[in-house]
């Protein structure tokens, strides 16, 4: 294409982009206005549903506009020519023309039709004659490249258009800032396929380092947001990630989408309020993991539900009663098989032995006078005894001390602080710890497993559910008073509070709606299920991980991503099909990512050294680019470490984009290889790898990671020998 005709084109773009936009900026204003409307619009305080409706527009209206907002930046990314002569133009949303029968005049990349602009070739041009690429900046197109399928152009002045590789080795050498970005504009074929797959059940997305499987994983819940919307949308989507690091850095893709809908946590936070403090020995995180960890926490239930050693004496006012063996192993034996949870089932231990009391205490009290035939008498001391057994403190802590009401914390916490207690629900020993809650993520499984044991709620002996009585009975006694006052209501009125409000109803109306947007609702509630999880480093969960994974999807619609030869933790997967099977037997399916856009070739050359020695059978993406930057490595005593450290620091500081030291915790500056897998960086410094490769195979996983975050620079620095896998690095003085 000639330079006058090239020209005239891009003012031509510009036009059509500066229309786009106009229509952006006006339906922007009729969201804002519909959302100031809904918001300071008259409503009923009286009906709840109005309430819950008006709460619902102003939310949808809400999401409407932050997706009109995210659509400012790129707003359109390229425009394909079909065969047959349709143009149509690709962008992050849809655009229609309002005055012509909606004719798109943006298609919303996610759509049917716009798939062709990510998986078009020359070999196989899916209907389309030419593909162009707009390069913004701001709302200003700059300029476009073009890629002709097929037979050239015939109006292109010349048949040498740019390659559509342009924008992606544009997008992949650029600086890294601060997060994850979207690849919307530049979504390759391979990784079209798994976004738009089709699949009900689990998807395993594997690929090595670079290959772009988490930022394909998040497009992918973008795209079924978009597919499946009414489905999704109420429930939200779970994304989960390996530490709090990763998951800021990959926070801004989904709403650079225009989706908040969703939630993020590492595995730590799947227990609302627990705080992680410490961390478990490979060992003891092994042993945590296994799903032996159920029959372990089931007896450690069943420990906490005893038989009275000797018999528990209940003074009451005319009679003092006992709780004897035999009366406690009746009400366990029947609380047991109630299938209820141990907090639930209290309540059937408590009735059995209460039963047996009163049974006991009216015998004693009426001998010689009172008969069952007597039954108004008889039902009278049975009721004085029942209302005296609930205020007797003996009592209580009878019950306490034979059926205690248990929290997950506070059993676990005792659990592992006490050797008899271990030994007791045949738990391994080196369980045992000093600080009972000094929580590991480890132990977040074991806590949501005791949540279903234990059962959320107390019974109903609870003081909470006796304030939630007392609640009720005071609306109920509103309720009456409404009704009694006859000569302020109508008998319409009348009616209507009479039959239409129960008293539970009216407790209800006076507590506070929850006015928290979906994503903060759901990460506060260990209760909410979602439509769809995403699990990123998914080869580090272990068996009793993915039990609380199910639970919290019980559609079982997840996406996994992973890296089996990235595996560092003892209790994570070593195939995929251990891990799902049990849940999902053949309803997942596998797809794996082999081209590296991060990594460089020069890098990912000495990454795939070490990858062949301890995971040989692993082959490694294959890099898309070369940087023309050699990896070095230097030399130094324990003297010259830390300076060699700040050199690369202060070079670093001096350039464009992000760096990192990774290295063991007593270098300075560094951060732990286990801290930045998912990251990545334009520069980056190992500090000691044979010290990291001294943890066995972790810490060759760990090394592997370390090697692999780097996107321009990579150098290494050591005090001892370099291991044979780091050969190539080219030796320096100074970096």
């Amino acid at each position: 294409m000639s330079t006058h005709a090239h020209d005239h084109e891009l003012e031509s773009e510009r036009g059509y982009l500066a229309g786009l936009y106009d229509r952006l900026d006006t339906k922007r204003m009729r969201v804002m206005a519909q959302y100031r409307a809904a918001l300071g619009g008259p409503i009923d305080v009286q009906d709840g549903g109005t309430l819950v409706a008006r709460d619902a527009e102003v939310q949808a209206l809400a999401r409407s506009m932050t997706r009109l907002d995210v659509a400012d930046h790129g707003l359109c990314f390229g425009r394909l020519d079909a065969i047959s002569g349709e143009r149509l133009y690709v962008g992050r949303i849809g655009i229609f023309d309002e005055h012509n029968d909606h004719e798109p005049l943006l298609l919303d990349w996610r759509a049917p039709a716009a798939r062709a602009f990510y998986i078009a070739t020359a070999a196989s041009p899916e209907g389309m004659r030419r593909r162009r690429q707009f390069h913004s900046r701001g709302r200003r197109l700059v300029d476009f490249t073009d890629e002709v399928f097929g037979r050239p152009d015939p109006d292109a002045v010349d048949d040498n258009p740019f390659s559509s590789d342009a924008a992606l080795l544009a997008a992949v050498n650029a600086s890294r800032g601060d997060g994850m970005r979207d690849i919307v504009a530049t979504i390759q074929a391979e990784q079209d396929e798994i976004i738009r797959l089709d699949h009900p059940g689990v998807l395993v997305i594997e690929g090595g380092p670079g290959t772009g499987k988490t930022v394909v994983a998040l497009h992918r819940v973008a795209y079924l947001l978009y597919t499946q919307r009414a489905r999704i949308e109420r429930h939200g989507v779970l994304v989960v990630g390996p530490n709090e690091a990763f998951m800021n850095h990959i926070g801004r893709v989904l709403p650079s989408l225009g989706e908040s809908e969703v939630v993020f946590m590492t595995v730590g936070d799947l227990v609302p309020g627990l705080h992680v403090t410490a961390e478990d020995t490979a060992d003891v995180a092994r042993i945590k993991g296994s799903l032996a960890m159920l029959d372990v926490l089931a007896a450690a239930v069943a420990d906490r539900q005893r038989l009275p050693e000797h018999p528990l004496e209940i003074p009451l006012a005319d009679v003092t009663m006992r709780i004897e063996a035999d009366t406690a192993q009746w009400a366990v034996d029947e609380a047991r098989s109630s299938g209820l949870p141990h907090n639930a089932a209290r309540a059937v231990f408590r009735e059995i032995v209460t039963y047996v009391l009163t049974e006991r205490a009216i015998a004693r009290i009426g001998r010689g006078w009172l008969t069952r035939d007597n039954r108004e008498a008889w039902e009278k001391v049975r009721a004085d005894l029942l209302s005296e057994l609930d205020d007797n403190p003996r009592f209580v802590a009878a019950l306490d001390q034979l059926w205690p009401i248990l929290t997950p914390q506070e059993l676990l916490a005792t659990l592992c602080t006490s050797a008899e207690r271990l030994h007791a629900a045949g738990a391994d020993p080196a369980l045992q710890r000093e600080v009972g809650d000094a929580w590991t993520v480890s132990d977040v499984p074991l806590l949501d497993e005791l949540v279903d044991l234990l059962g959320r709620d107390k019974p109903d002996d609870d003081a909470g559910e006796r304030v939630r009585r007392a609640e009720t009975r005071y609306a109920a006694g509103v309720l009456e008073n409404m009704i009694a006052r006859e000569d302020l209501m109508d008998d319409e009125d009348h009616l209507l509070a009479q039959d239409l409000i129960g008293a539970e109803d009216l407790a209800e109306r006076f507590l506070e709606r929850d006015t928290r947007e979906l994503a903060e609702r759901a990460a506060a509630d260990r209760d909410w299920t979602y439509r769809h999880v995403v699990v990123d480093e998914a080869q580090e969960l272990s068996e009793m991980d993915w039990r609380v994974l199910m639970r919290r999807c019980p559609s079982r619609s997840f996406t996994v991503v992973g890296d089996l030869a990235q595996r560092r933790s003892p209790a994570g997967a070593t195939s995929w099909a251990a891990m799902l099977e049990p849940y999902v037997p053949d309803r997942w399916v596998y797809r794996s990512l082999s081209v590296n856009y991060r990594t460089p070739a020069e890098i990912m050359a000495v990454a795939a050294s070490l990858l062949a020695e301890f995971a040989p059978g692993v082959r490694p993406p294959e890099s898309v680019r070369a940087c023309g930057i050699r990896p070095w490595s230097r030399r130094v005593t324990a003297d010259q470490l830390s300076a060699a450290v700040d050199d690369f620091v202060a070079q670093e500081a001096a350039r464009d984009g992000t760096s990192i030291v990774i290295g063991p915790p007593d270098v300075p500056g560094a951060v732990a290889p286990s801290e930045t897998k998912g990251l990545e960086f334009d520069a980056v410094l190992v500090a000691e790898p044979d010290r990291i490769l001294a943890d066995g195979p972790r810490g060759a996983a760990d090394l592997y990671v370390a090697l692999t975050r780097a996107t321009q620079r990579l150098g290494v620095v050591h005090q001892g020998p370099l291991p044979p896998a780091l050969a190539g690095l080219r030796p320096t003085i100074h970096s």
